[in-house]
């Protein structure tokens, strides 16, 4: 056995629908995937995709409370489809995406909107406005072997039980496969790497207290309540 200096960080995994785990890698998110949500925050829906990441421990589980983070005064909901990667690759080509994916569940980017706000204006990276600790909220993964490769359908959000976020998943500018080919061409993907694929627009505050639900029609829900 290696002799660790310290102890090794335990497995991030992310509950699997039917009962196995999705061991957990990286985290990527696309910003801007939706053209009514661009328009929101005052952008160009006609962007090409970038992307932002999150380390793995800011995954949140089984509806467990996520706490309100420190340094900011306007914490943010951003409902998103999440993919879970099962085949790595680099440069995938579009048409063959969809085989690198193991499932799919319904997550919460949740953001420090004015830490973001100020990173923008001075040019600076965003890092710690999506990178925060418990900052990935997500559901249980259905795999795609039960439930193909949705296109389509309701992507929404309640706060305290009234709808705050609603839109479909034909809205997003880049869809599953492009996004994919996109990441691919910037690094090597790896089982076990998640996807943030964008929000829709009602994107909005939060409050300690607040309980946040989500939904994607036919792949599931994600809950938190902000500590």
């Amino acid at each position: 056995m290696p002799d660790f200096v310290i102890a090794p960080p335990p497995t991030i995994t992310v509950p699997v629908a039917g009962g196995s785990l999705f061991p957990v890698r990286r985290i990527f998110c696309v910003g801007r995937n939706y053209a009514a949500h661009a328009r929101e925050l005052g952008n160009d829906e006609r962007d090409p995709p970038f992307f932002f990441t999150k380390p793995a421990d800011a995954v949140v589980t089984h509806g467990a409370d996520a706490p309100y983070p420190p340094a900011t005064g306007n914490l943010h909901h951003e409902m998103e489809l999440v993919v879970a990667i099962a085949r790595g690759g680099a440069n995938i080509p579009a048409s063959d995406a969809l085989a690198h994916v193991f499932g799919y569940a319904a997550g919460l980017d949740l953001t420090r909107r004015d830490l973001q706000d100020e990173a923008k204006a001075a040019r600076r990276p965003w890092d710690m406005s999506k990178a925060f600790d418990a900052s990935a909220p997500i559901g249980e993964i259905v795999p795609a072997a039960q439930i193909g490769h949705p296109a389509a359908g309701a992507i929404t959000l309640r706060v305290n039980g009234q709808p705050r976020q609603s839109g479909d998943l034909a809205d997003q500018i880049w869809p599953v496969p492009e996004i994919i080919a996109a990441l691919s061409r910037l690094v090597h993907l790896a089982p076990g790497d998640l996807i943030f694929t964008g929000t829709p627009e009602g994107v909005g505050p939060l409050h300690p207290g607040d309980l946040a639900e989500g939904e994607i029609a036919g792949i599931g829900t994600v809950s938190t309540r902000i500590g």
